[in-house]
């Protein structure tokens, strides 16, 4: 009989975290779909680990309650622990074994049989792209190597929730990006992956669903396209070919004339509903623009604006890197 997959894979209500007077986290409510990547931002000490460490049960919460494909953490650990996978902010590699033989370590604690660790190993070493160096020790990886090996260690078990906790903190932009494409074939498989990050563009490129923490409070839910409408600053530019075309745009519509572009900004947040009232408006006073484009604010400034901290992209282009 088919194994029933929950259509949410990750509820959480209320819950609370402290350590001493420290208050690490206080009463977050989660739900997330099955088969989505959910990314949860926030600056460093917001709760983010924390989180994570709860719903995989390698701590227990002081409050609420959470269940985890089906299962509730405090009650069913084990079943729990069947179902994911977990990628800490450091790899969990050992650099004196070979690529090969850390998967096949993982696969003999996971027990499959020799012949099919065999399998998984050779499956895995192909999907991450570390045939050729299978069999070269784990310490002579560059870091994008190592995230890839630790990524597929985490999949021996054949998880159907992934919890990856800054899984690109230090790597470079290529291997960013070949990390997040990896991540996309783990959704098109049907994988859920609960994403922790401090690059917004991981977020923006990535997430289904996204939910902002700060100082274990969740400061807003939504898409990345939501969100980024919370903040004003968003517009839509028309662009004219002819000046007298521009002047009659702005008596209709109001907004930022630029002459030398002959172009219009006009306040907006970008949603299709406030886009269609201002299509019908151009219609009705017979303007039409040579070209128009939606800006809305990018998701740094919402982070900004949620946390009051910069998020690592912008910190990272001020360093110059």
């Amino acid at each position: 009989m088919a194994q029933h997959t929950p259509r949410t894979a990750i509820t959480a209500t209320g819950l609370r975290k402290s350590y001493g007077d420290h208050v690490v986290l206080d009463g977050v409510d989660l739900e997330i779909p099955a088969g989505t990547v959910f990314s949860l931002l926030g600056p460093n000490g917001a709760g983010k680990t924390t989180i994570v460490k709860i719903l995989s049960t390698l701590i227990g919460a002081d409050g609420g309650r959470a269940r985890v494909l089906g299962h509730d953490v405090a009650t069913e650990p084990d079943a729990v622990r069947a179902a994911i996978g977990v990628t800490g902010q450091y790899s969990a590699v050992d650099g004196l074994l070979t690529g090969h033989e850390n998967l096949m370590l993982m696969a003999r604690l996971h027990r499959l049989d020799r012949a099919r660790a065999r399998r998984r190993t050779a499956e895995l070493l192909e999907r991450f792209d570390l045939v050729d160096a299978a069999g070269k020790p784990a310490s002579t990886y560059s870091g994008g190597m190592r995230r890839r090996l630790d990524l597929a260690m985490t999949l021996v078990g054949e998880p159907r929730l992934i919890f990856l906790d800054e899984p690109t903190t230090g790597l470079d932009p290529r291997s960013r990006r070949g990390m997040w494409e990896i991540i996309r074939g783990l959704v098109a498989d049907g994988v859920t992956v609960f994403l922790t990050t401090q690059y917004l563009e991981e977020a923006d490129q990535l997430a289904d669903g996204i939910a902002v923490l700060d100082h274990g409070t969740l400061v807003a839910e939504g898409t990345a396209a939501e969100l980024k409408r919370r903040i004003p600053g968003g517009h839509v530019r028309l662009r004219f070919t002819r000046a007298d075309e521009l002047e009659s745009a702005a008596r209709a519509l109001g907004g930022e004339t630029d002459d030398d572009a002959l172009a219009l900004r006009v306040p907006g947040d970008g949603g299709v509903a406030s886009l269609r009232s201002l299509l019908d408006r151009l219609d009705t006073a017979s303007i039409t623009p040579e070209e128009l484009s939606v800006h809305t604010p990018a998701l740094d400034d919402v982070f900004l604006a949620l946390t009051g901290h910069r998020g690592t992209d912008e910190n990272e282009r001020k360093a110059g890197r």
